[in-house]
């Protein structure tokens, strides 16, 4: 199976510039994306032979999520099950018959970290969530995640320790989600690679210049990372702020 995740950072605007395209291009599998910034129905989005799904932020032009799938999902779950969490679209969850699906788009800390300590909480939930799930079949998890995990994963990391998606809390919560019986797919193939990141300021030239934080994940269940095929980052899409990042896996 071929598994995509991006945040386009607004759907509409990457549909103009050329989403459908690029969409269908890739011919992925399972196509997740995160921070849609749009209400269901303010796009004409149709793929054919996929089935689509949507979720939403209560404020508009905000966050949310979608996924794009070929194969026909048991079920279907929005949010995590906890109202304080399902205000903001960030959470899809499908079910296979051989493992859970999870597109997310973590909240950001926010500059001056104003939104730190909702962050640890939502950390500590939907962790328990996937953890839940865990427990019944395998669970791939994929989005943008909001931290970069180690100082491997962005460029100056220095200057960037206490910063929001670089806050030593952001970074331990990942680590317990590994520890919890996962792995970051990128680096169980790639644990020494340089230079590969996801985001990229639209300041300064950062992307022309790779300037930038791995902050987009395919994350799976430990017990069926040997069925990893490649893990790849598709620096080469434009669009957005973030590339797309791709997950072959056989289950």
């Amino acid at each position: 199976m071929k598994l995509i995740s991006w945040n386009v950072n607004g759907l509409r605007a990457v549909w103009n510039k050329g989403f459908a395209d690029i969409f269908n291009n890739i011919d992925a599998d399972i196509f997740c994306i995160q921070e849609t910034k749009m209400q269901e129905g303010q796009l004409d989005v149709n793929f054919d032979g996929y089935y689509q799904y949507f979720n939403s932020a209560i404020r508009k032009g905000y966050s949310g999520t979608a996924i794009f799938t070929k194969i026909e999902p048991n079920n279907v779950t929005y949010g995590i099950g906890i109202e304080e969490h399902d205000q903001e679209g960030r959470v899809i969850t499908l079910e296979f018959d051989k493992f859970f699906m999870v597109d997310v788009y973590t909240p950001n800390s926010q500059r001056e970290l104003t939104r730190l300590e909702y962050r640890q909480k939502w950390e500590d939930d939907f962790r328990e969530y996937l953890k839940r799930l865990d427990n019944k079949k395998p669970v791939i998890l994929c989005g943008d995640l909001n931290v970069a995990h180690k100082e491997i994963d962005l460029k100056n990391p220095k200057t960037n320790r206490g910063n929001a998606g670089f806050t030593d809390e952001e970074r331990e919560k990942f680590t317990i989600l590994l520890d919890s019986g996962f792995v970051d797919s990128f680096r169980y193939l790639y644990p020494d690679k340089e230079n590969c990141y996801t985001w990229w300021s639209y300041m300064m030239k950062a992307r022309e210049k790779n300037i930038g934080w791995r902050i987009d994940y395919f994350i799976v269940s430990d017990r069926i990372k040997d069925k990893i095929k490649d893990a790849k980052i598709l620096s080469e899409i434009m669009g957005s702020d973030h590339c797309p990042v791709e997950l072959d896996i056989v289950l």
